[in-house]
């Protein structure tokens, strides 16, 4: 998790991230190029895999799901999120101990 860049503004984080809808299996899978690589199950429609995005990062860095925002990407696989409430060293641990 050493090169996933997190940006710090205004007391939050921003992740981009590189979302597989439809996936079998939700799971934080590693990163490349900078954004996290993750998979949900559920499918990219009507915001569906959206809400599967917050619920594993949610799960993953144990927090409640309101402290993550989806802050652009609505309608792609890239897609950038603000958390709030979390120390970056926290994050990346959390993250690095869920990944595959």
């Amino acid at each position: 998790m050493d090169d996933l860049e997190i940006e710090c503004r205004d007391g939050a984080l921003l992740l981009r991230l590189r979302v597989a809808p439809g996936a079998r299996k939700a799971m934080i899978k590693g990163v490349h190029g900078g954004a996290l690589k993750l998979s949900v199950t559920e499918p990219p429609e009507k915001g569906r895999a959206n809400e599967g995005v917050l619920a594993l990062l949610a799960e993953t860095l144990n927090i409640p799901q309101r402290q993550i925002e989806l802050v652009s990407g609505h309608g792609s696989q890239d897609k950038r999120v603000k958390i709030a409430g979390l120390d970056e060293v926290i994050v990346r641990a959390r993250l690095k101990t869920h990944s595959e």
